[in-house]
């Protein structure tokens, strides 16, 4: 079983959600919240391809769980869009790279694959605006 993520790719973007593949007892026992959200601006697949000596996916990796379409937005907004929703279920870590150098991958979250197909879902109709993700509810509320 892998750790999960969101991709996107720019103009047409394709967020991905991907489990990541590892035996640490923590990813074992979250691995059905445990996702990495980020963007892409080429192919997933191409992406992903050497996720195992990447940091960004944790040196291990990862399966492709769910792949949503979205054109004509900005990579960088798209992305900052999903880390301040998904911010308060933000994984806090540090991991060694290939290099023994640390590296803080910022975007793994602990959230349900139904609330991230929300948030895309919320980001097309543009009613994402001043939404967050509530951790002891797990869903999307609206910012106080």
């Amino acid at each position: 079983m892998f750790p999960r993520q969101v991709i996107c790719q720019e103009t047409t973007l394709d967020p991905s959600a991907f489990r990541r593949l590892s035996d640490h007892p923590f990813v074992a026992e979250h691995r059905a919240l445990i996702h990495k959200i980020g963007v892409t601006g080429g192919k997933v697949e191409t992406r992903i391809a050497n996720a195992v000596h990447d940091a960004t996916y944790l040196l291990a990796d990862v399966e492709v769980v769910a792949t949503y379409k979205l054109v004509n937005i900005n990579r960088k907004k798209l992305e900052n869009i999903f880390h301040r929703i998904f911010a308060p279920a933000q994984i806090e870590l540090t991991i060694s790279d290939r290099f023994g150098h640390p590296v803080h991958p910022r975007e793994w979250f602990l959230v349900p694959l139904h609330v991230i197909d929300e948030a895309v879902q919320r980001i097309r109709d543009g009613a994402i605006t001043n939404m967050v993700y509530d951790p002891k509810t797990a869903r999307l509320i609206g910012e106080t």
